[in-house]
């Protein structure tokens, strides 16, 4: 019975995990993209600001990736 549980955690776990990871990718990209799109209407440089947008939110997702999953690692009990 408490193997049952103890998988059942650890399944909610790692679908919170992937949870989390979706929403940070999602959020940041589209972060991007609306400011990306908010330049490009205030300075006229369509589509040049939407596409840096795209990138940056991009980057700042994967570096949040990174960072999240960081504390998730094998070494992350050991770290202080």
């Amino acid at each position: 019975m408490n193997q049952k549980k103890s998988d059942n955690r650890e399944a909610m776990q790692a679908f919170g995990l992937v949870s989390m990871i979706g929403v940070d990718m999602a959020s940041c990209t589209v972060g991007g993209v609306f400011l990306g799109k908010w330049l490009d209407s205030l300075w006229g440089t369509t589509p040049w600001m939407l596409l840096v947008g795209i990138l940056l939110g991009l980057t700042a997702g994967i570096l949040g990736v990174v960072k999240l999953l960081s504390k998730f690692g094998p070494e992350a009990g050991t770290k202080k």
